[in-house]
């Protein structure tokens, strides 16, 4: 005769459905008001973006406050009022985005949706706030140039100040909460390094576009060298004339922030340098691709501005340079896009 034991407690009953191991799913949306930290970002974002607004309000009405007499800004007032209403408007942009990532329904919005105005606005700010006080301490430790040409009435010193330091400020309180935001909507895409990602992530289309992002961004980035080194080949004589060291500064920064959106996006579609921080390399590609396609988009919109003046006209290479910077940008921005969907998909 045999003994059978008894069924353990936490065993299942004969003909019940074996216990399978419970899905991951997505963290649930908040529903309260967000932290205190986030409430004060929230705050410096808007506040920063108050004297901007305000004062590109006031031109467009006709006010001509941080202009001084003989400005170039004063010959064309029709044409700087509706500039002064495209810029306006994108800055107000940065007051949606910030509610957007501070209210519950902003984690209903589309990824989409969000991403390219981030993308866009992560591009514009970043090399404002490496550049505007990389420029400040070069001129506190060199003398001025008394060789170059003394510049055109342009603004008055308080604007660059005042303008250049709300972006900075819109900068920082907008990057933290879009992180903050990231990690809590999408904190599953960005986690270990290259060297946990699946083989062969991307597709031959990604690689393909990745490669010939980078063959064309050889073209901009050495022309931005060899101006960052010195060379007058493709600058309009005005430009020549009134080189400074904020010149240099801005086409040192060009190349770098291009370097950068060109190596991680190779990085990240190839898999390569394994040991690599995931959330790094987005990072960075995040920043150097928007960094490179709206800068050389809005260059590109301005060199291709009719001016009347022969000296001050932009040159054949100066605007294929701008074109070629924004058109990579772009690419890579969206071989950056085809990497996320797919490491969405497969986290």
């Amino acid at each position: 005769m045999t003994r059978t034991s008894a069924p353990r407690p936490d065993a299942p009953r004969p003909g019940a459905p074996l216990p399978s191991t419970p899905l991951p799913t997505a963290p649930a949306a908040p529903t309260g008001r967000p932290s205190l930290a986030r409430r004060i970002l929230r705050a410096l974002a808007v506040l920063a973006c108050v004297p901007y607004i305000s004062i590109k309000i006031a031109w467009v009405a006709g006010s001509e406050i941080g202009i001084p007499a003989g400005s170039v800004l004063l010959e064309n007032r029709g044409l700087m009022a509706a500039v002064n209403t495209v810029s306006a408007v994108m800055d107000a942009v940065v007051v949606v985005l910030v509610l957007l990532l501070t209210q519950p329904w902003g984690r209903r919005v589309p990824a989409w949706l969000l991403a390219f105005p981030m993308w866009a606005a992560s591009g514009l700010l970043a090399p404002i706030m490496v550049g505007f006080p990389t420029q400040i301490v070069i001129g506190l430790f060199s003398t001025p140039d008394t060789t170059a040409a003394p510049r055109e009435p342009f603004l008055d010193e308080w604007v660059f100040g005042v303008v250049y330091a709300g972006f900075i400020l819109q900068g920082l309180a907008l990057g933290t909460l879009f992180v903050l935001y990231a990690r809590d909507r999408w904190g599953h895409v960005w986690r270990g390094t290259l060297g946990d990602l699946p083989a062969r992530l991307c597709g031959t289309g990604a690689r393909v576009a990745a490669v010939a992002a980078s063959l064309l961004a050889l073209a901009p980035m050495a022309v931005h060298l060899m101006w960052g080194l010195g060379s007058t080949r493709g600058l309009s004589a005005q430009e020549i004339a009134r080189r400074t060291g904020d010149f240099y500064v801005l086409e040192w920064m060009r190349t770098l922030f291009f370097a950068v959106a060109v190596v991680t996006v190779l990085l990240l579609v190839f898999g390569r340098a394994r040991s690599l921080s995931l959330r790094t390399a987005l990072g960075l590609a995040w920043v150097g691709s928007g960094a490179a396609g709206c800068w050389g988009a809005y260059m590109t919109l301005v060199s291709f501005m009719p001016d009347t003046d022969p000296a001050k006209a932009f040159t054949r290479l100066a605007q294929l340079t701008y074109a070629g910077e924004m058109i990579t940008g772009f690419l890579l921005a969206g071989c950056l896009a085809a990497f996320l969907r797919r490491r969405s998909a497969s986290a």
